[in-house]
């Protein structure tokens, strides 16, 4: 009886105190995303080929459960506590990232998974995602140190780290990912604009000289060229099939399961489950889910404003962005207004490394938005 108070207690004060209303679009965009991998992906496939194969769905409904339980121990630990511990995660997934080159799967030519015995074919970099925020963003408010540029440095030097595994996969995308985060971290400090942009052009000159003239990234050259050259290209007949069934679907969509793109397309539920979606339900359906990432974006940067650690403040900022972008890097490679990256859709994509992921950016995220006395 007694174990059973402090349960609903423990309940009780968390549901008071985090932002219901954030809550509630994480909780609508994963039930999208688990709708989707059962009426597009699961069901009408299963009963069309009269099977009862319902794989995707029941591994999706799985990692998101895993997912809900993520985001309720990390929203609901201390918020100091919170900070101290992703340090030490931050530096064990690093560990995992390190391996890949060496025991990872080789999947299309790039290493990027580790497999394990109770969860196959994780991808280690969408572990160090948000505990690489929450690093840099100590690193960025720390007190003890007050030149800014050692800080920039010292965080530079963590994402790059970060960077040149990722290289080593290879996984451009990512990279580019793992940047724009530090970049608009240390923007939001207050960085001298000049110095951003020496930065940047450092990057661009750096990764345009591995990609032509470094052979082991021979595959980015050719997705960029096929991108601009519509008549060669593997990848690029993805996108030309992702682009058209988006223009099949119009603004309401084939219908449930109508959709052809899911069975012409290798990954389709991941990498091109934006397309998938808007052939089966429309365009419509696809303004509602940006809006719902831009309504969840602005809901946390709307937070910022009344918070007075900057470190929370970095780490919201950093957390709000990487969502927001990668939701736009997906949805510009299915578009084909970007070259083919194989990035996931939050939330929605089917994918236990990308589900995890975003349940760990989620909790933190609820965690830092939530009311501070309890």
């Amino acid at each position: 009886m007694k174990n059973k108070k402090i349960i609903y207690s423990l309940y009780y004060e968390w549901w008071k105190n985090i932002d219901k209303f954030i809550f509630s679009l994480i909780i609508l965009l994963f039930f999208i995303g688990l709708f989707f991998s059962l009426v597009s992906t699961s069901l009408i496939v299963s009963d069309k080929l009269n099977t009862n194969d319902y794989l995707f769905f029941f591994k999706h409904l799985f990692f998101i459960i895993l997912g809900f339980l993520i985001i309720f121990l990390l929203s609901l630990i201390d918020r100091d506590k919170l900070f101290n511990f992703s340090i030490f995660i931050f530096l064990f997934s690093l560990i995992f990232l390190f391996l890949v080159p060496l025991i990872g799967i080789e999947v299309k030519g790039s290493k990027r998974w580790i497999d394990f015995y109770f969860l196959p074919r994780f991808q280690p970099i969408e572990l160090v995602k948000p505990f690489l925020i929450i690093s840099i963003s100590l690193i960025l408010s720390n007190e003890k140190y007050k030149n800014i540029y050692l800080k920039y440095s010292f965080s530079f030097f963590l994402t790059l780290i970060v960077a040149l595994l990722l290289i080593l996969q290879p996984d451009i995308g990512q990279t580019l990912l793992v940047f724009f985060i530090w970049s608009i971290l240390i923007f939001t400090s207050g960085i001298n604009v000049i110095f951003l942009i020496i930065f940047f052009l450092f990057i661009v000159f750096t990764l345009s000289y591995l990609i032509f003239f470094v052979s082991e990234f021979e595959y980015i050259k050719n997705r960029i060229f096929s991108f601009f050259n519509s008549e060669t290209g593997t990848h690029n007949a993805q996108s030309e099939k992702a682009i058209e069934s988006i223009s099949s679907g119009g603004y309401f969509g084939k219908g449930i399961g109508e959709g052809t793109l899911k069975n012409r397309v290798p990954e389709a539920h991941t990498d091109y489950i934006i397309s998938v979606i808007s052939e089966e339900f429309g365009i419509i359906a696809i303004i509602l889910i940006l809006l719902l990432f831009l309504t969840l974006a602005y809901s946390v940067f709307k937070k910022i404003n009344f918070e007075n650690e900057e470190r929370t403040k970095l780490a919201l900022v950093g957390c709000a962005s990487l969502i927001l972008i990668q939701a736009m890097i997906h949805i510009g490679v299915n578009i084909r207004l970007l070259p083919t990256t194989g990035m996931t859709l939050p939330f929605i994509s089917y994918g236990g490394s990308s589900i995890i992921s975003i349940s760990i950016i989620s909790g933190i995220i609820l965690n830092l938005t939530k009311r501070k006395f309890i």
